[in-house]
């Protein structure tokens, strides 16, 4: 098998005083590294990437306190260094959390392994027979804020469809970050499998970063999930392709023909069960014909959870206490108890507004008449569309993904949670028995 030495900085400071080492050596370092164990993992069994996954999961089971006394440290900066409750929100992990990334590791590990699946066999007149073989991408470098249990969904799905990753967490959560690497660097090497599979870059410069959204001679995709900020300027300087997604703008329509029952409970938990996450609903639309019955008793609920209302003119005339909405509040993707509130005419309007100020994540319609349902599943342009539900279920878990890379609301080369299948891509194989062409 392939060896492969993966670099090892404990911090930037350490790096260049006792390497004698600039960030661009390093990321080079690391690439070249991810080139070479990315061949290794392209050609490993079903059998040995679960047996990693499975590793992964155990180790951090048995490392749970050294996680949580990472994380510790980050909040404690986090917090010193004025951090939002979203962001903090996101950093947080707890046991919970923590059972979750075993879970998801163990999910993973249940699901079919893409690598290899032959689909649209067929013969030609020539006698030929083809045929597209799913394959792994190759290098895929992401990168994220806040959240550590990015670190382990995306070295699950990178790892299980065969792919080397290069992961740049937020300095703001490097401490827990590689708490959870040196989990997954042991888990690895329990497999027999080298711990430049996956490489968490374990400085804060955001020089590495620079370098990574260039670096095409040895990464093939980009990944990356964070704020606006970031994605519009990786945006502008990436030369490495990129999956991605601006924000999380989803909306929630509550049509005339709604169950008002099903409308309260979806509306509340989709606004109110997290609020720091992509999949939160950040604007709710209320068809007119209903609105003074349901949103008097959303805005008390609302209340309860200190959630600021701010609406059009016709919602503030029914409930006083609602804010006047701002026209950047209909675009504005909150990640807070803050919600915008538009009464519309209804179908029509709906989906004229949430087509025009989405960003294309997800949206939901409560309503219980088909034709409704049915236009608004087929003309929304959306990554996710949802009737009857809390748009909190778009989720690579809630998906069946077992985790998710991120949520692409781009077009191509996927959309939505980004899973397995979306860590592929396919080749053509052309079988024959000595056909040449006339």
């Amino acid at each position: 098998m392939l060896k492969v030495k993966t670099p090892s900085f404990p911090n930037e400071a350490l790096c260049r005083k006792l390497k004698n080492i600039n960030i661009k050596t390093y990321m080079e370092t690391v690439g070249v590294a991810a080139l070479e164990s990315s061949r290794v993992i392209a050609r490993a069994t079903t059998e040995t990437k679960n047996k990693a996954l499975a590793s992964i999961a155990e180790h951090l089971n048995d490392e749970r306190q050294n996680l949580l006394s990472a994380n510790r440290v980050d909040m404690a900066k986090g917090l010193a260094n004025g951090l939002d409750c979203a962001l903090l929100d996101r950093l947080e992990l707890n046991d919970e959390r923590i059972d979750a990334m075993i879970e998801g590791l163990h999910q993973v590990a249940a699901l079919p392994d893409p690598v290899g699946e032959m689909t649209d066999l067929g013969v030609r007149p020539s006698g030929i027979r083809l045929a597209k073989m799913r394959t792994p991408i190759g290098v895929i470098g992401i990168i994220y804020e806040s959240r550590p249990n990015v670190t382990i969904d995306a070295a699950s799905l990178c790892l299980k469809s065969g792919n080397a990753t290069i992961l740049r967490g937020g300095s703001e959560a490097i401490h827990s970050n590689q708490a959870i690497a040196d989990c997954i660097r042991k888990g690895l090497d329990d497999a027999g499998l080298p711990p430049s599979v996956v490489q968490v870059i374990n400085t804060p410069d955001r020089e590495a970063v620079a370098e990574l959204i260039t670096m095409t001679d040895y990464v093939d995709v980009i990944i990356p999930r964070g704020g606006k900020g970031l994605i519009k300027r990786l945006i502008t300087d990436a030369q490495v392709p990129m999956i991605k997604h601006l924000d999380g703008n989803c909306h929630l329509y509550i049509d005339d023909h709604a169950d008002l029952k099903k409308a309260v409970d979806i509306a509340i938990n989709s606004k109110t069960h997290r609020y720091g996450v992509c999949n939160a609903m950040e604007s709710l639309l209320i068809a007119q014909s209903v609105a003074k019955k349901i949103l008097p008793e959303l805005s008390a609920l609302y209340a309860e959870k200190q959630v600021e209302l701010r609406g059009c003119e016709k919602a503030r005339a029914i409930v006083s206490t609602i804010n006047k909405a701002s026209e950047e509040d209909w675009g504005d993707e909150f990640l807070a108890p803050i919600l915008a509130i538009k009464i519309v005419d209804g179908i029509d309007e709906a989906i004229d507004h949430i087509n025009h100020y989405s960003s294309k994540h997800t949206e939901s319609i409560v309503t219980e008449n088909d034709e409704n349902s049915r236009r608004f599943l087929t003309e929304i342009d959306s990554s996710s569309v949802m009737l009857n539900v809390s748009t909190r279920f778009a989720d690579g878990f809630e998906y069946g993904l077992g985790a998710e890379i991120g949520i692409s609301t781009d077009k191509i080369h996927t959309r939505g949670p980004v899973g397995l299948e979306g860590l592929t891509c396919q080749k053509w194989v052309v079988y024959g028995d000595g056909q040449i062409r006339q």
